[in-house]
C-alpha cells in the first residue's frame, strides 16, 4: 500500500515524532511505501512551553519526510491537501493530540478526501485535552467530521469520541512499545554513566513536566519519613513545560533536596535508556491521563511501574503483577513505593513485565488501522 502519515516528525523532537517515525518504519518492514508530511511551523513560539521544538540528533535513516505544513496558515493547508490528494495514497494517517491542530489537520483531510480514493484514519492520543481551552470541542468536532475512521489508544479516549461521533469505524489499540531508544543496559552501567550510587534505591519520573502529571504529588510522597529512612531517591528526568519555581520551592519546603536528582533538560533519544535502566521503579503519579508513552518505554526496558488509576494507565499495568495502580493521592503513592522495596518485588515484577510486553507489538497497531477499513 501507499501510506502517508501527517503529523510531527524530524526535525521536531519528542514522543509524537517518535511515534510517527516508528509507525513509518513498521509499514516499511511490511513492504509498504511510506512518506511523512510534517511541519515547517508546528507551534508559534509563544504557544510552546519548552526550550526548543527541535531535535539535535541525526535524522532518522530511511524515512521520506517532507516539511510542508504550516499549522496556522489556511492557504498552506489547502495546498498541502491538494498535493497529497494528487498522490492518491491508500491510507492517510493523522495523529490527533490537541484541538489547536484540528483546523489544520481537518482541512488537509477534507482536501485529500476529494480524490475519492484515500481512506483517512486518525490515531487519537486525546480528543478532549488534559488542559482545557475555549474552543476545544468545536475544533475537535471539525476534525472528527473530516476523518473516516479512528484508532484510540485508551478506552477512555474511545468513550470521549462518542461525544462527537457514534457511527464511524473505530478500534481500540493500546500504545505500542517504544522500542527504539537503545539497548537495555545493566543497572550498574547506567548508574555509572549518570554518576549515581551503584547500590542506591532509585525511582524514576520521566518526561515533560506538566501540572497534570502529578510531580507535586510525588514530591509530597518523597517527604514521607519511611521513604527517607529507606534512602529512596527520585530521579526527575525531563524538561519543565511551565514555571519550575513552584517545584523548586516545594522541594525546599519539604526538605527533600537530598532525595531528589534533577535532570531537567530535554532527554535526547540516545540517552533515554540510561535513565530507565538506572532505576528500580518507574512512577507515573498522573492526576489525569489518557495513555502514556512512558509506560511503553518502561515495558521496553522491562521496568516495573507505579501508575495512578486515571485514564487508560490501569488498563495496561495489572495491579500487583507488574507494578501498582493507586489513586492519585500522596499516601497511596508513598505506601506503594514502600511496599515495592519492603516486599522485594523487583524481581517478580520484572519477570512479569518481560512477558506482558509481548502484547504491545507495532504489528497490532497496523492490524487495528486495517480493521477500520470499510472499502
Amino acid at each position: 500500500m501507499k501510506i502517508t502519515i501527517v503529523g510531527t516528525a524530524y526535525p521536531y523532537r519528542g514522543g509524537l515524532s517518535a511515534f510517527n517515525e516508528r509507525l513509518a518504519y513498521e509499514y516499511l518492514q511490511h513492504g509498504d511505501e511510506v512518506e511523512i508530511y510534517t511541519f515547517t511551523l508546528q507551534y508559534p513560539s509563544f504557544l510552546f512551553p519548552g526550550k526548543t521544538q527541535y531535535s539535535d540528533e541525526p535524522a532518522p535513516k530511511g524515512l521520506i519526510i517532507h516539511r510542508r505544513i504550516n499549522s496556522i496558515n489556511p492557504f498552506n493547508w489547502l495546498k498541502v491537501g491538494r498535493e497529497i490528494s494528487k498522490k492518491r495514497p491508500d491510507i492517510l494517517i493523522t495523529k490527533y493530540w490537541l484541538p489547536f491542530m484540528a483546523p489544520c489537520l481537518g482541512t488537509i483531510e477534507r482536501r485529500v478526501r476529494r480524490n475519492r480514493h484515500t481512506r483517512i484514519v486518525s490515531i487519537l492520543d486525546n480528543i478532549i485535552p488534559h488542559e482545557h481551552r475555549i474552543g476545544d470541542r468545536v475544533f475537535s468536532r471539525y476534525f472528527v467530521r473530516s476523518t473516516d475512521a479512528f484508532v484510540a489508544m485508551s478506552r477512555s479516549v474511545l468513550d470521549d469520541l462518542n461525544l462527537f461521533d457514534t457511527k464511524k469505524p473505530r478500534q481500540f489499540c493500546p500504545h505500542p512499545l517504544y522500542d527504539h531508544y537503545g539497548d537495555i543496559l545493566s543497572k550498574q552501567e547506567a548508574r555509572s554513566i549518570l554518576n549515581l550510587d551503584p547500590d542506591g534505591r532509585y525511582i524514576l519520573f520521566f518526561g515533560f513536566i506538566r501540572s497534570y502529571k502529578g510531580l507535586d504529588l510525588l514530591f509530597e510522597a518523597m517527604a514521607d519519613t519511611r521513604i527517607k529512612e529507606r534512602g529512596i531517591k527520585l530521579i526527575v528526568a525531563g524538561e519543565f513545560y511551565g514555571d519550575p519555581k513552584p517545584y523548586m520551592e516545594q522541594i525546599d519546603r519539604l526538605g527533600i533536596a537530598d532525595n531528589v536528582v534533577l535532570c531537567t533538560d530535554f532527554i535526547p533519544d540516545s540517552q533515554v535508556n540510561r535513565y530507565f535502566c538506572a532505576c528500580d521503579l518507574v512512577t507515573q503519579p498522573y492526576k489525569s491521563a489518557t495513555q502514556s508513552g512512558v509506560t511503553q518505554i518502561a515495558f521496553h526496558f522491562e521496568k516495573p511501574m507505579l501508575v495512578t488509576n486515571v485514564g487508560g494507565l490501569a488498563e495496561i499495568v495489572p495491579d500487583g503483577k507488574i507494578g501498582y495502580v493507586v489513586q492519585p493521592e500522596v499516601n497511596q503513592i508513598a505506601d506503594a513505593i514502600i511496599r515495592y522495596y519492603d516486599e522485594n518485588r523487583e524481581e517478580p515484577f520484572t519477570a512479569a513485565v518481560r512477558e506482558e510486553k509481548k502484547k504491545y507489538g507495532w504489528d497490532k497497531m497496523l492490524d487495528a488501522i486495517n480493521k477500520t477499513n470499510t472499502f
